[in-house]
């Protein structure tokens, strides 16, 4: 077998109190950061918990036909997440693509899978009213199969590890909705083999604007790379939209883009400290100046270990390898139960 008896004993076949992923689809970014980074690294260095972290390639597929990008993004992805701290010695990070139990779970939970279900998935469902609202004629134009069943490898992705909790942004909650139907589904055809994952939505986790203040996104190529060089990073806050008000004028906080980016970095104090010079009319060159140095002082340290990192892509593969076998300690054995279940095993 793949994984070594030593760790099968460390790690005990545990299912998965948490997982997570993010699509090697670009750059990491500050939103990145805040809405999903920061958070996991925290939860990794929990001794109590199992968390596995995956680097979603497969998922990439769908909308990026780039293999140079592809494989870019996977290094820069790894690269951030361990710079910034992720525990990858307590916690399962992994590549997805090097997990060969997810696919061929994924094509098992296909074919239990309701067209009906993934009919309404939001995703799909956007892509057929936009070709409506562009007057194809065929409402399914350049929609692949990929993006209609993208559900089911999320599911895959999930119920490998029979993970407890999964945290997803609000646009995500409908995915685990469909987890957990496709999970029932199977327990009630073949076994009861998959708990139903829990939908975790941090109510607290901050969703960060971008430059023209709305959500901070490579869609609307309107983000901030978290490890540009410190002359770039200054650059890019310095172009944030704000409004006309002038030095001394007071300006609103609760509607200012460069506030809100401020306040997912700072804590308690530092915030209502800044919400005081905002009511008070600090002018914007000197917010933006301040914003600036708050959060380079927070990428400085993480930064030189990045750039090294991305010199070493070596590193980062023998620790994306030794994430995989900690992952298939779990999926290897779990697929042939699965596999038994439905009646795909030895004859002998």
């Amino acid at each position: 077998m793949f994984v070594t008896r030593t760790f099968q004993k460390d790690i005990n076949m545990k299912n998965a109190d948490f997982l997570t992923g993010i699509t090697t689809s670009g750059t990491p970014h500050l939103g990145n950061y805040v809405g999903a980074i920061r958070p996991a690294v925290e939860t990794s260095k929990n001794k109590e918990l199992v968390s596995y972290y995956f680097l979603a390639d497969y998922h990439s597929l769908i909308k990026n036909h780039d293999p140079g990008l592809r494989r870019q993004s996977t290094l820069e992805i790894a690269a951030a997440w361990i710079a910034l701290g992720l525990d990858y010695k307590n916690c399962i990070f992994y590549r997805q693509s090097d997990i060969p139990e997810i696919p061929e779970l994924t094509w098992i939970l296909t074919s239990l899978s309701a067209k009906g279900l993934m009919n309404r998935a939001h995703a799909y469902k956007a892509a057929v009213a936009q070709n409506q609202a562009d007057e194809h004629k065929d409402p399914d134009k350049g929609i692949t199969m990929g993006l209609f069943s993208y559900p089911v490898l999320m599911a895959a992705d999930i119920l490998m590890f029979n993970a407890a909790k999964v945290p997803v942004g609000r646009d995500q909650v409908q995915h685990l909705e469909m987890t957990r139907d496709i999970a029932a589904r199977f327990n009630h055809v073949y076994k009861k083999l998959f708990i139903l994952p829990e939908v975790v939505v941090d109510e607290d986790s901050a969703v960060l604007s971008g430059l023209d203040g709305r959500k901070m996104s490579k869609s609307y190529n309107n983000y901030i790379p978290l490890f540009d060089t410190e002359k770039r990073l200054r650059k890019m806050v310095m172009k944030i939209k704000t409004n006309s008000l002038g030095p001394d004028e007071p300006k609103d906080p609760e509607t200012c883009t460069l506030f809100s980016i401020y306040n997912a970095f700072a804590t308690r104090e530092e915030t209502r400290a800044m919400e005081k010079k905002y009511r008070e009319g600090i002018a914007w060159g000197t917010a933006k100046q301040e914003l600036f140095e708050y959060i380079n002082a927070i990428l400085e340290g993480p930064r030189k270990q990045y750039e090294e990192l991305i010199k070493n892509p070596g590193d980062i593969e023998a620790i994306l390898q030794q994430g995989a076998e900690k992952a298939r300690s779990f999926s290897v054995p779990f697929l042939d139960k699965i596999r038994k279940a439905i009646g795909i095993a030895s004859l002998g």
